[in-house]
């Protein structure tokens, strides 16, 4: 796929999330090494699916984590 320069709005979603893993987590930090660069974005990414608020779904994650309850034993 090939966006023009220029033309963000071609592809808005891809664009707004590099924006705001721009503003929330590159801007702020200065990384070592290339791992640590990769396990902190990761980090982010997950937060991003999985806990992060998102405004055009009601505020609420893309991807929220199911909960999984304390195991039940079965007693007879």
């Amino acid at each position: 796929l090939f966006i023009e320069p220029g033309s963000p709005w071609e592809n808005d979603y891809v664009e707004s999330f590099n924006g705001k893993l721009r503003d929330e987590l590159l801007n702020g930090e200065i990384f070592a090494i290339p791992l640590e660069a990769k396990v902190l974005i990761e980090q982010w990414h997950k937060h991003y699916n999985h806990v992060r608020p998102h405004s055009s779904l009601g505020y609420e994650p893309p991807a929220p984590e199911t909960f999984q309850g304390p195991a039940t034993a079965l007693v007879s």
